[in-house]
């Protein structure tokens, strides 16, 4: 072996001593700080196939599964039957007119309560449940909201083992999970569909009757889980098995495929419990009946309403009850409102929701309109709306 070679040789041993020294003093420095299960993506699979992170796995905590929420909830939802019909003189018997799905959210003194829709249970003559082991109890309707689409039945508590829990639909935020639950199609009791909350606060426009004027602006929750005829009542709950809103697929677009809507329980629970105790929601009442001006044709806006340039949004008055508030403060047919206190009001329904939603019976406000082409203003003190008009 030549000089060279041994030179090179002692470089390439000298090299590699250098190397292991320096990992030994690494190895001895970061030692404390670190282990070998550090060193790797603190990234669990359990045995159900759920990835936790390392630090939620040393705290022995994980995150709740679907199948955790729904086995909380599921006994809880149940199919409601509505009959109609039937004539005792003639011998006939109620028939079945449609179903829908129900929540058991309270249980107390005996009885229990269930939280349906409106439209689950309008016209009916007679009512049944039908619980998770298929026993069938007769209900009794306590009051329904055709604005809210709610109601509430009332049944014997000694077959009600499970009640749900109640959440907060004020606090959900977009992208978290949500589940539905109940009956579609009036015969697949239990379905579950799961999916995210779409929107938490969507407003949609309602037409309660039918008639093509837009009666109400609902506040609901969007979500894509999956609402079919029959989930009608059921139960919106999220990753807790919490209820967070009823289902409603009156409020959803026919043809229309991962949109789906829930009345909020935050929204819910007040109305639950004027049908509860009094069989009907109580609610302010001015004493109109109101128009929204974008319904009239505009050639009326200056030679009928004499409305001055400018004004193209507003409530018409078609006509005033004379002992109601409207009429004791001295509104006229013609009259357009254009505002509830400070508060711009353009359609029938946002008129109804302001009064709904932000006053209450024996509270003052004050009517914003146009008459004969000037602005005017009135103090209307509530009443209580005994015809569920406006």
């Amino acid at each position: 072996m030549n000089n060279h070679k041994k030179s090179n040789f002692k470089s390439l041993i000298l090299t590699g001593i250098a190397g292991i020294v320096v990992g030994a003093i690494l190895i001895f420095l970061l030692g404390p700080f670190s282990s070998d299960e550090d060193l790797l993506p603190a990234v669990k699979e359990n045995a159900e196939g759920k990835i936790t992170t390392k630090a939620s796995a040393d705290e022995g905590e994980e995150d709740p599964t679907i199948k955790e929420a729904v086995d909380k909830s599921l006994d809880t939802v149940v199919s409601v039957v509505k009959y109609a019909g039937g004539n005792m003189w003639e011998g006939t018997e109620p028939q079945k007119a449609g179903s829908g799905s129900g929540v058991i959210y309270k249980k107390e003194d005996g009885k229990a309560y269930i939280v349906t829709n409106h439209h689950v249970i309008s016209g009916a003559s007679q009512i049944e449940i039908s619980l998770g082991n298929e026993k069938k109890l007769p209900a009794k309707l306590l009051g329904s909201d055709p604005l809210l689409d709610l109601a509430v039945l009332e049944v014997n508590g000694e077959e009600i083992e499970e009640v749900i829990e109640l959440g907060q639909s004020e606090k959900l935020e977009p992208g978290e999970t949500a589940i539905a639950i109940g009956n579609p199609l009036g015969f697949l009791h239990g379905t579950i569909t799961a999916g995210v909350v779409s929107s938490p606060d969507r407003v949609m426009p309602v037409d309660i009757d039918q008639d093509g004027s837009i009666d109400w602006q609902s506040e609901v929750i969007q979500t894509d889980a999956s609402i079919n005829p029959g989930n009608s009542g059921g139960a919106l709950i999220n990753i807790q098995g919490e209820l967070i809103g009823i289902n409603s697929s009156k409020i959803a677009q026919e043809a229309v495929e991962g949109i789906g809507f829930a009345i909020p329980i935050d929204v819910a629970m007040p109305i639950l419990k004027d049908l509860e105790e009094h069989g009907e929601v109580l609610r302010p009442y001015i004493g109109i009946v109101p128009i929204s001006l974008a319904d009239i044709p505009s050639q009326y806006y200056s030679e009928t309403l004499n409305l001055p340039e400018g004004v193209e949004n507003g409530i018409v008055i078609k006509e005033v009850v004379s002992t109601s508030p409207a009429g004791r403060a001295g509104l006229k047919e013609y009259d357009v409102i254009t505002k509830l206190d400070d508060t711009e009001v353009k359609t029938a329904g946002e008129l109804r929701k302001y009064l709904y939603t932000e006053k209450e019976i024996g509270d003052e406000v004050i009517v914003t309109f146009f008459r004969d082409g000037k602005e005017e203003t009135a103090t209307l003190t509530l009443v209580e709306d005994l015809s569920q008009s406006n």
